[in-house]
This record gives C-alpha cells, structure tokens and sequence, in this order.
C-alpha cells in the first residue's frame, strides 16, 4: 500500500513538473487546449492544465538572420551571373507565423529569390554592381508586402556575391585595365597643361618684374643724370659769375691776365710730352705779346656786354611776344 501510494505521488510531482513551464525574454509559447489555439505565453512563469494544454510551438522575437541560397539569374544583356544574399526578417505576430503557412523562414527565402531573379533580369551586367541599393530595396518591399499575412517583417536585405562567369570576368578585367590606363594618360595630361599654364604665368610674371625694374632703373638714371646737369649747370654758372665779380674787382684784369700767362706756359711745356703734329705760330717766344692780345680781345668783349647792357630793348616785331609775356592758353577744338 505505501508503494503504491509513493508512486502515486511521484506521478504527480511529475504531471506538476511537466505543467509547469518558464518561458524565456524575447519568446513566446503557442498554447493549444485540446488541439485547438488557447494562448500565447510571454516571457515568464506559467502553470499548464495537465493532459489539456499543450505547447504547440515556440517563436523567438528577435530579428533572424535568413541566408538566401546562391542561385543563377540572367542579366538584361543575357550574361548568367550566380547572387547570393542575406535575409532579416523579425516575428510581428507568432500566431500567423504558426497558424498562416507552414514554413515562413523557407516561404521568404523562396520569394526573395525569386524577386532578385525578377530584378537581376531588368538590368544590364555592368550596371548589377552599381544598382546593389536598388536590388536590395525592391527585394525588402516585395517579401515583406507578401510576409504580412505570415506575421513576419523583413527589414533588410543584402546581396552578398554577384559572380559572373569566368570568360566575362577577363572581358570585365580588360575594360577595367583599359579605364584605368584611361583615366592615367587623362591625369598625365592635365598635370602637363597645368604645368604648362603655371610656367607661362610665371614667365610672364618675372618678365613684367624685370620689365618694371628696368623701366624704374632707367627712369632713376635720367632723374640722376638730369640732377647732375642741373647741379654742373649751376655750379659752372656760380663759378662763371664770381669769375666775372673778381673781374670788375680792383686788379681783376691783371689777375686774368697772369692766369692766361700761366695757362699759356703750361700748355706749351707740355709739347714736347705729346707726339702730336702741332701748327706752331712763327713768334712762339713772344709771350708778352700773346698775353696782350688776349687780354686786349677780353677787353673788347667786356666793353660789347656794357653797351648791349646799357642799350635800350628794341621794340618787338609784329607777331612777336615780347619777353617776360605770357600767351593766353590755347583754345582746345573739340
């Protein structure tokens, strides 16, 4: 009696234990009673009726990861080409995914495919890997507008490969080859003009510089040779006029006339250092006599500067201005 009664017992802690169900974050437990839908268990802990409820499917809620098998599409231009993707979908509403289909994962990865299928045909190869963002939006809209009815939301999609055959791979390799040498011998020519274009500037820019130089060099020359006549000019006529101020002086004329003696002697010992040709007046020792004709032509021509002094200004002829008047500024035509 005590064994049937231990094992009575140990039947119901087993049916307990078996009743008994914790349901992990992010799952969820399909309860059927009796073979028809009861519940849908969250995460936590919950007692089943014994021989009536039953755990008919579990969901997890998290996003899943749906690899999408590689298969062979053919391109607009008839190139086969083998693509192959990744697949992410999520568990909106578990009931659906239980009782709407009987495979939701195989159901989305057959419709994926056949929509990259669909897609890969409407383009040409060369622009298959350019359009990867385009490919992948179309698949998302398609699957997950056809996945509503299952309870399920795609929310990306990824082509991992696109492999084309090998023959066209060379092909592609050449274009690429020759794109590239391309896009060198363009680079090359545009740093050669470029080059080019920096050096003519900067010739032209130094030979304005040197010409401005040059221009400024000259313009500074004649300003100083401008200066140094005009400072000779006044000098000689400063000279000039304490000359003839010495002159008028008391002895003057005898000072002018021992000056011309001295000149003459110096001048004339200097023949015989010179290998000239030389017209030698007859009377060469008569320097008494060359002194006093000299000082006798300077004496006259003093006496000429007097007169022409004192005399009166000659009245100016008709059309003539007279000098110290100015003309009235000419009238421009215009």
């Amino acid at each position: 009696m005590e064994f049937i009664l231990a094992i009575g017992v140990i039947f119901i802690i087993m049916v307990l234990a078996n009743s008994a169900r914790v349901v992990p974050h992010m799952t969820v437990f399909i309860i059927e009673r009796l073979g028809k839908y009861h519940t849908t268990l969250e995460a936590g802990f919950h007692i089943l009726i014994p021989f009536i409820d039953k755990v008919a499917y579990r969901r997890s809620l998290k996003e899943m990861v749906v690899d999408v098998q590689e298969q062979t599409c053919i391109t607009k231009d008839n190139i086969s080409v083998q693509v192959d993707g990744i697949l992410y979908i999520q568990i909106m509403d578990p009931i659906k995914t239980c009782y709407g289909i009987t495979d939701y994962q195989f159901a989305a990865t057959q419709l994926a495919q056949t929509t990259m299928r669909s897609e890969i045909g409407k383009i040409e190869l060369d622009r298959t890997f350019e359009e990867r963002e385009k490919i992948n939006m179309e698949i998302v809209n398609a699957v997950d507008k056809a996945s509503v009815p299952w309870g399920l939301k795609v929310t990306r999609h990824e082509i991992k490969n696109i492999t084309p055959p090998d023959s066209i791979k060379g092909a592609m390799e050449k274009q690429m080859r020759a794109e590239r040498e391309k896009r060198a011998i363009i680079a090359e020519s545009e740093g050669e003009k470029q080059a080019k274009i920096n050096r003519a500037e900067g010739d032209k820019q130094q030979n304005i510089a040197l010409s401005e130089g040059e221009k400024q060099k000259r313009i500074n020359e004649a300003e100083g040779r401008g200066q140094e006549i005009e400072r000779i000019a006044m000098a000689t006529g400063k000279g000039i006029r304490e000359i003839a101020s010495a002159i008028n002086e008391k002895g003057g004329a005898d000072a002018v006339n021992l000056r011309i003696a001295e000149q003459y002697l110096g001048e004339f010992g200097k023949l015989a250092k010179v290998n000239n040709t030389l017209i030698i007046p007859a009377d060469l020792g008569d320097t008494a006599g060359m002194v006093a004709a000299v000082s006798k032509v300077f004496t006259a021509t003093k006496q000429r500067a007097a007169e022409i002094t004192a005399a009166p200004a000659p009245a100016p002829l008709p059309g003539v201005k007279p000098a110290g008047q100015q003309y009235p500024p000419l009238q421009q035509n215009r």
